[in-house]
């Protein structure tokens, strides 16, 4: 397609009343495509099938623990020790959970807001009211946009300020980062996806994670770098990006206890029946065992040991997660042929090629998103909504749309692009002719 700017205004209606005519035609069809949610298709997830019945009626792990029972709020060893592979930390200072991170995140955050990071006398919500008698001194949390939404809720959920920070090549704006944690000793916190960041599939550079190592040093006391690996194993092809590992560096920078790292099973095995992880310091970890004693005796270690029989070291890791690259990679390659094909060269739209992870980040014309998400819903493709992927729903440039490709099946993938491209013209002519009719 020719950029806009090159085609006259009798043209310009001439294509929108063709375009018109399509997306009319493709709303009569009633279909019904879904690339909202990054979610494993159905042939993700029987790669793990062997899950079911792998104990064979032998129940103990490899401490004699029966995992039927009550017990190990920390989790079994071996499933500690999976956590450690996947984030590269210490199996001692892994706690292995239920099947959520989000749930660990989310405990995490409210038991340092709340109850206090590093125990009593350690709240941020005391701190920001001893910062300003009159209460009005809030919390804040650092949010590198676009970026994930559910991080954001999180926030949201508990009356946390967000402070967003663009997304660089390389990773979050550090001058900013370090500039608004060295200003405000409120900012807490900051979320991080550092490997294949939800949406644009950005790796940290080296550079950027050792800035973050550094920024304990810089901010407020019990500031958190929120370090959610979840796509930590998860490349498209090899080799995949290389994440530097921040755990040495904050060792050697003394900052330990600012960092808590996530990762989870959800896309390795099942999507609602994995074990998560959250890794910390030893005197994190002790804060947050003991506020986790107060609401549950232990998580599910039947799965836990379910998962380590499965995953026992690397190599069976590897082979899970290449087996898992053949099915979601092609699929990434359907998303990306179309956008190439019908938008490469239009000026209408850039995206994101990401070399792992699960998402793909498209920017429109600014003022475009909303317009484009509602065509396609009309047309019966369901995206993420606009303006997830930044604080409270707000994009302020209202461009940024977020693809997932893995749960949808290559057929569906193209038909789901067909409409896709096709409201991206649609709305970019309708603007392109709305503006020549303001100009006159």
């Amino acid at each position: 397609m020719k950029r806009l700017e090159a085609i006259g205004t009798e043209a310009l209606r001439t294509l929108e009343a063709r375009l018109s005519d399509e997306h009319a035609a493709l709303s009569r069809k009633g279909l019904h495509l879904d690339l909202t949610r990054g979610k494993p298709g159905t042939d993700q997830l029987e790669l793990s099938n062997v899950l079911d019945g792998i104990l064979q009626g032998d129940y103990r792990a490899e401490d004699g623990t029966d995992v039927r029972n009550y017990g190990n709020l920390l989790g079994i060893p071996e499933a500690r020790r999976l956590g450690g592979l996947i984030m590269d930390i210490e199996p001692e200072l892994v706690l292995a959970g239920g099947n959520s991170s989000l749930l660990l995140m989310y405990l995490y955050v409210e038991t340092a807001h709340l109850f206090g990071a590093a125990g009593p006398d350690s709240s941020w919500r005391d701190e920001a009211e001893s910062a300003d008698e009159r209460a009005q001194a809030r919390v804040k949390f650092l949010c590198p946009v676009p970026g994930y939404d559910r991080h954001f809720t999180i926030c949201e959920s508990l009356g946390i300020e967000m402070i967003a920070v663009p997304m660089l090549e390389t990773g979050p704006d550090m001058d900013k980062v370090e500039a608004c944690v060295r200003s405000d000793p409120l900012v807490k916190g900051i979320w991080c996806v550092p490997k294949y960041s939800n949406p644009t599939g950005i790796t940290y550079s080296a550079e950027v994670v050792a800035r973050f190592a550094q920024l304990g040093n810089m901010a407020g006391p019990h500031f958190r770098i929120m370090w959610d690996n979840a796509y930590a194993v998860h490349d498209l092809a090899s080799p995949g990006d290389e994440l530097a590992n921040i755990v040495p560096l904050v060792r050697k920078a003394g900052t330990e206890d600012s960092l808590v790292i996530f990762a989870s099973t959800s896309k390795i095995t099942y999507a609602g029946g994995g074990v998560a992880y959250l890794a910390t310091s030893a005197a994190n970890l002790q804060v947050f065992e003991r506020r986790l004693s107060a609401m549950i005796v232990s998580f599910d270690k039947v799965n836990q040991l379910r998962h380590a029989r499965l995953l026992p070291d690397m190599d069976a890791l590897h082979r899970q997660m290449r087996r898992q690259s053949e099915l979601v990679h092609p699929r990434f390659e359907h998303v990306l042929s179309a956008l190439e094909r019908e938008l490469g060269g239009s000026g209408l739209a850039e995206w994101t090629r990401p070399h792992g992870g699960y998402f793909i980040s498209v920017d429109v014309i600014p003022g475009l998103a909303r317009e484009t998400v509602a065509l396609a819903g009309k047309s019966g493709l369901e995206l993420t909504p606009a303006g997830s992927t930044y604080p409270l729903g707000h994009d302020p440039q209202d461009q940024n749309i977020r693809i997932a490709p893995t749960f949808a099946t290559p057929d569906e993938i193209d038909r789901a692009m067909d409409v896709f491209v096709l409201c991206v013209k649609l709305a970019a002519v309708r603007q392109r002719l709305a503006k020549g009719q303001d100009a006159r």
